[in-house]
């Protein structure tokens, strides 16, 4: 017999055996009674689980291209009411050998569409919890020591559905699209759950694992692994679990996320307030008890920021956290990012309204400690912080902040009301950089030197702007040994001393020097009162009050400029003035009547021009202009009244046939009136 036949009769052999099962398993499919596999099926599943399904629709059995049964409509639980479980198909599939001999053993189950209900009611009771005694009696240690090895260890979930609903805590969840493999306990003692599910419209991949099922279905302490992954987050938890006698999880604990801000948000809370809570990232040692949740050993990164410490979370409740963190250096700017005090580019009050409803996501109890913290181009030195947020309520406490060169204390408290945000502050800046200080707070920077700032403030209003309108309090600063820049009071006393119509840009600029300053404002409906502005310096001294608007951000004091003299029998040079117009830039005016009054040849021609004004009319102008030789066409011989003119003045000059007016103060209106040849008006 050649290879070539001995090839076609081994075929032809393999063939008819195949034939002859696939015919066998025919035969049996037609000799096996339904109501015979629906239940062999079901003494199956409740010999592994220990639960007794409730097969309610038909059944059908399929041997090709494998054994398989197909029940519809199966439950567990009550049949009463809505049951824990409910599946619209359950498949088996069927072990091969044992088949052939007309016995119907489970491979492996599949749970088609099913739906898994969770309720816990107001008391704390659960609708699980007949079936949990069931699962526990099942898995007893001494029962399964002389029950025989199951049969399968796999049950697959479909397209799964799992409701959550607890009345005791108010909590409804919902979990869609879950394909999920439970690996069931047979020759080992873990129990598994892998696959994924969606889950407030994100599709995470889940895995579970306890190490010792039967004593974590009687309470006792069982290894654990929880892996979830996803878009918005992923935590992995390693450790233990024990539910006897109150919940007890221990274990080391991580948690990811790009966005906690998102994260946040995708877990249904409140959207946090100001920018920030982006890339997030937290390690720790987890110890749960009961309804409080300890994290020691913490190392957390926040955007960038890295700070290690203790966190404690309570979830019974009001959901509270506490804590103590410290970190090498903090950069708060990001978090403050969508708070504008000031709208650019007019450099006003912002009216975008203040959303306070972060606030009301949680409790907040925490301690801060940082070497270093920058807000924006603010830095501050060691720092300690204390923040605590309870009932919508922000209460932020300073303890002590190196910054701007000095001491920072104070408290600053932030809630919701019904006009929009109440804001109450208390702040002491001791022994800073004003120039600094100030600028940083207000956008002013006019003071340069060092000294103490102190404010008591509160208002309330939907913006910024409408709770600038509403401020009351008060505030004091003090500093020593510095100067006023933008302001050259002495130099233009000086000058104005020996022209008192002179003028020009001097006091737009340069710096006017002091030994000490103190300011005390009192505030009322946004409107600050300056009771007192005292400055003294070595030659001139400054005294100050009136009224600056907050909401316009404008100032209107008046006050006097004292050039001090060196010799005591000379009488001191004074100078009334105002200061008007914006905060960040104002404007020092001299008191043009009191120039004009000292000016001994200024004086005769005002009151000329006021006459001609008034006779003008009176249509009695010709009368007038013979009044005015200063203005003639011919040269004019010096007075006593004109003589300090012509040749006192330094820069004074002349030419035949004109006479020339040295330029007057910039608040001072004179009309050109020439006769010809005209007069030269400079």
């Amino acid at each position: 017999m050649s290879a070539v036949t001995g090839f076609k009769r081994l075929g032809l052999a393999v063939f008819v055996l195949i034939l002859g099962v696939f015919g066998a398993l025919a035969v049996v499919s037609f000799l096996i009674p339904q109501d015979q596999v629906r239940d062999a099926v079901k003494s199956e599943i409740r010999s592994v689980t220990g639960l007794d399904p409730d097969l309610r629709g038909g059944v059908s059995v399929s041997l090709f291209p494998y054994g398989k049964v197909e029940l519809w409509d199966v439950a567990l639980g009550d049949s009463a009411g809505e049951p824990p479980l409910h599946a619209s198909r359950l498949v088996a599939r069927l072990s091969f050998l044992p088949l052939l001999f007309g016995q119907v053993e489970i491979a492996d189950i599949t749970l088609a569409d099913p739906r898994i209900v969770v309720t816990v009611d107001s008391k704390g009771r659960s609708n699980w919890s007949p079936l949990l005694t069931s699962l526990t009696r099942a898995f007893d240690t001494k029962q399964r020591l002389t029950d025989d090895v199951p049969s399968f260890s796999e049950i697959r979930i479909n397209s799964g559905t799992i409701v959550v609903r607890d009345d005791y805590r108010q909590v409804y969840e919902y979990v869609s699209g879950a394909d999920l493999s439970l690996a069931w306990p047979a020759i080992s003692r873990s129990f598994a759950v892998t696959g994924t599910a969606r889950y407030r419209g994100e599709m995470l991949d889940i895995g579970v694992t306890l190490g010792n099922f039967a004593a974590a279905l009687q309470g006792d302490r069982s290894a654990l692994k929880v892996r979830v992954a996803g878009e918005p987050l992923k935590l992995a938890f390693d450790g233990a679990i024990a539910t006897r006698p109150t919940l007890k999880i221990e274990g080391a604990t991580s948690i990811d996320s790009l966005s906690l801000r998102q994260a946040i948000a995708w877990m249904g809370k409140k959207p946090l307030p100001g920018g920030g809570f982006e890339r997030f990232s937290l390690k720790a040692q987890t110890n749960v008890l009961g309804g409080t949740i300890a994290l020691s050993q913490v190392n957390l990164e926040l955007d960038g920021n890295t700070a290690e410490g203790v966190l404690t979370f309570v979830v019974d409740g009001r959901q509270t956290l506490q804590g103590t963190l410290a970190a090498d250096a903090l950069d708060l700017t990001s978090y403050l990012s969508t708070v504008r005090l000031l709208a650019a580019p007019d450099r006003e009050w912002s009216r975008t309204p203040i959303d306070l409803d972060g606030l009301t996501t949680a409790d907040l109890d925490l301690r801060l400690s940082a070497a270093k913290i920058m807000i924006g181009t603010a830095q501050l030195g060691r720092t300690a912080i204390a923040t605590n947020l309870r009932a919508g309520k922000l209460g932020i406490t300073v303890g002590e902040a190196r910054g701007f060169g000095g001491v920072i204390r104070g408290n600053i408290n932030l809630a919701k009301a019904e006009q929009g945000a109440a804001f109450a502050s208390q702040i002491v800046f001791d022994n800073v950089n004003l120039e600094r200080c100030i600028g940083e707070l207000f956008g002013i920077k006019r003071i340069d030197a060092k000294g103490s700032l102190t404010f008591a403030l509160e208002g309330t209003g939907q913006s910024v702007y409408a709770l600038t309108r509403t401020l009351e309090g008060e505030a004091t600063l003090t500093a020593n040994k510095g100067a006023l820049t933008g302001l050259n009071v002495e130099q233009l006393l000086r000058r104005l001393e020996r022209r008192p119509l002179s003028g020009g840009s001097e006091f737009r600029s340069g710096r006017t020097p002091f030994e000490t300053l103190s300011v005390q404002v009192k505030i009322a409906k946004g409107n600050a009162t300056v009771e007192a502005v005292d400055l003294r310096g070595q030659t001139v001294q400054l005294a100050l009050e009136g009224e600056a608007s907050i909401p316009a951000r404008d100032l209107d004091l008046k006050g006097v400029a004292t050039l001090v003299s060196a010799s005591a029998d000379r009488k001191a040079f004074e100078l009334p003035f105002v200061v008007q117009g914006r905060w960040d830039d104002p404007v020092m005016l001299p008191d043009a009547q009191i120039l004009i009054q000292r000016s001994g040849a200024a004086a005769p021609l005002l009151e000329a021009l006021r006459r001609h004004n008034r006779e003008e009319r009176n249509e009695t102008a010709p009368a007038a202009i013979p009044t005015l030789p200063a203005l003639t066409s011919e040269p004019v011989a010096p007075t006593a009244a004109t003589a300090p003119l012509a040749t006192k003045e330094a820069g004074a000059q002349t030419t035949p046939g004109a006479t020339t007016i040295e330029p007057t103060a910039p608040t001072l209106p004179l009309p050109a009136v020439t006769t010809a040849p005209a007069a030269k008006v400079e």
